[in-house]
């Protein structure tokens, strides 16, 4: 039911300005055709139309977000379920979204080159759950983004909400959904209009029907399907977390990195596939590659540089970055199950005491993602900025090298990496390493790496290429675990209110909600810098390290807590499905 909003409509005044202004500066820079530039015009429309809904509303509250209020509410959503879903219904509802997950990553877009097609998540293919060229192109990136954006705003108070005001709460998650649609456009368009290449025969066909739009015409029907792909990725990730167990999200992340993980393992074909198995094409995975190699190798064999150097440090699979991958399983393993226990006792039930526990890994993996999911987005609009036809034009931002440089697709062939590695400015060094010969390998070889990872840098800038890295991931993890607590009612406050509500209390301290909450700030905000910088410095030493199956150390990180996180999930169902007594602890909890 729709409500009638108060709105000043002097707001649409500069709104409309700024909309005639946007298109014929996207006009100036694309040079494309007015046919096109109108187009472009009617796509953009809806941003400066939610645009003059926030500016313009004159309601009682203090948010001018509760000026997108009626559109929110009309966004397809999963319905949340009416009563309590069984254990074995979560159980198969979270299968069927797994397997769906995996059936739409080969589902391939229509009318793609796919031979032509440049991958811009090359680098973050783990992290973002998608798969190139196919309907989860995308995966979980315009999710991840929204949520950073919307995290910052309210974390800078620009929002003016209250997330501990249940109303504050809706409208801020309604907006949310309404800015994944928006980012999935945002995300899509620049992709879809220079870097996913249309069929020759889709343009043509077209040329047929409307001349000289062909191009055109077919980069918008890869748009239409990438953002049904991404949108259909946020309508699983609300099933799961309304009808099944953990988050969909995270599930898609564990999903791929252990299919890549273990075919980085344990994969018996050769290495080049169009050659036939031998000592100098062997197995892929490190597994089949060492004992083929220990059995088939001549005597000497392993002695040499293509033996126990080769298995130990060699690309795409060697020994050490199985060693790194054991390593840094058992260290989230080990972090995972570390609490700091407060004591609690029931009110009224006397000698009824237990725990409150508070993980070491206190805001879960939630940070590494929106961080990694940043620099995702900074190496997607540099690379756009600097090759872009129309993006490259803009003042300032277009091809600046200070921002980020990167190699024509020949080059980058010639020297065999991806174009879409930076070779310079600021991109360069936000990049992220995978594996010892990303970086250390070329700082004590230069002349050996030169062209293909330091691109004419020295081994100090290399040096300080690291240390940027190192230090971007684990501050950037530390505030967005201090905005992840806040925004998800984990503060001292909000939990002060859950631990009252249950009947429980601290011992020896009255039972007020300020004097419970100002014991509870001694640890929880403790314990959320220290779990934002741990993982963060995990996810970059597994970065450095380097991981089996071409899958970055972060999303390994990921995997192993995602996986251990759904096991303590289940045994909480299960335990909820054998008491229901319990349940009502965890709701009101």
């Amino acid at each position: 039911m729709t409500t009638k909003i108060q709105r000043n409509k002097a707001a649409g005044i500069p709104v409309a300005l700024f909309f005639i202004i946007a298109v014929v500066a996207f006009w100036y820079f694309s040079q494309l055709p007015l046919l096109a530039v109108g187009i472009a015009a009617v796509l953009m429309s809806p941003l400066f139309g939610i645009a003059y809904l926030v500016m313009s509303y004159a309601g009682p509250n203090k948010s001018k977000l509760y000026g997108l209020e009626n559109l929110t509410a009309k966004l397809p959503a999963v319905k949340k379920a009416k009563g309590h879903v069984q254990f074995k219904y979560k159980l198969l509802w979270t299968f069927i979204v797994v397997v769906l997950y995996f059936a739409l990553t080969n589902v391939y877009i229509y009318g793609l080159n796919t031979s032509q097609t440049v991958d811009v998540f090359a680098s973050f293919r783990a992290i973002f759950a998608g798969s190139e060229g196919s309907l989860m192109d995308l995966g979980i990136g315009p999710i991840v983004t929204a949520s950073i954006v919307m995290q910052l705003f309210a974390g800078a108070k620009i929002f003016n909400i209250d997330l501990t005001n249940s109303d504050d709460k809706a409208i801020y998650q309604g907006v949310q959904k309404l800015l994944v649609m928006i980012m999935i456009m945002v995300e899509a368009i620049p992709q879809a209009f220079g870097y996913l290449i249309p069929d020759a025969s889709l343009v043509n066909s077209l040329n047929a029907t409307a001349p000289g739009y062909g191009n055109f015409l077919a980069s918008s029907i890869i748009v239409v399907q990438l953002f049904f792909g991404s949108y259909l990725v946020f309508l699983m990730d609300e099933l799961v977390t309304k009808y099944g167990i953990g988050s969909g999200i995270s599930l898609f992340i564990a999903a791929g990195v252990s299919q890549q993980l273990f075919t980085g393992g344990f994969n018996w074909l050769p290495q080049n596939l169009s050659l036939p198995l031998s000592i100098t094409n062997p197995p892929t995975g490190t597994i089949p590659d060492l004992f083929y190699s220990i059995f088939y190798g001549a005597g000497g064999y392993l002695q040499s540089s293509s033996g126990i150097p080769r298995l130990l440090f060699a690309p795409p699979n060697p020994i050490i970055a199985l060693i790194g991958t054991l390593l840094i399983f058992f260290i989230v393993a080990y972090f995972q199950s570390s609490k700091v226990e407060l004591p609690i006792a029931h009110e009224r039930v006397r000698g009824a005491r237990g725990r409150y526990p508070l993980q070491l890994f206190y805001a879960s993996n939630i940070p590494v993602i929106l961080a990694t999911a940043l620099l995702a987005n900074v190496s997607m609009w540099t690379l756009l900025f600097w090759s872009s036809p129309a993006l490259s034009k803009i003042p300032i931002l277009g091809h600046n090298p200070y921002l980020g440089s990167y190699l024509t697709p020949a080059a980058a062939k010639a020297v065999n990496i991806s174009s879409t590695t930076p070779t310079g400015g600021l991109a360069y060094y936000l990049f992220t390493p995978n594996g010892l010969a990303n970086w250390l390998f070329p700082i004590f070889q230069p002349n050996v790496y030169n062209s293909s990872v330091l691109f004419g840098h020295s081994p100090l800038e290399e040096i300080i290429h690291v240390v940027v890295f190192v230090g971007f991931m684990t501050i950037a993890s530390v505030l967005f675990a201090k905005f992840w607590i806040e925004t998800t009612n984990m503060g001292p406050s909000s939990v002060a209110k859950q631990i009252l509500s249950s009947g429980m209390q601290i011992p020896g301290f009255r039972r007020d909600p300020k004097i419970l909450e100002k014991v509870l700030r001694k640890y929880i905000p403790v314990i959320t810098v220290f779990s934002g910088a741990a993982v963060g410095l995990l996810a970059a030493g597994a970065d450095l390290i380097g991981t089996v199956g071409q899958t970055s150390g972060t999303g390994l990180l990921l995997a192993v807590g995602i996986v251990i996180q759904f096991y303590e999930a289940m045994g909480k169902e299960q335990i909820m499905e054998m008491h229901p007594l319990i349940r009502q602890f965890f709701v009101e909890g």
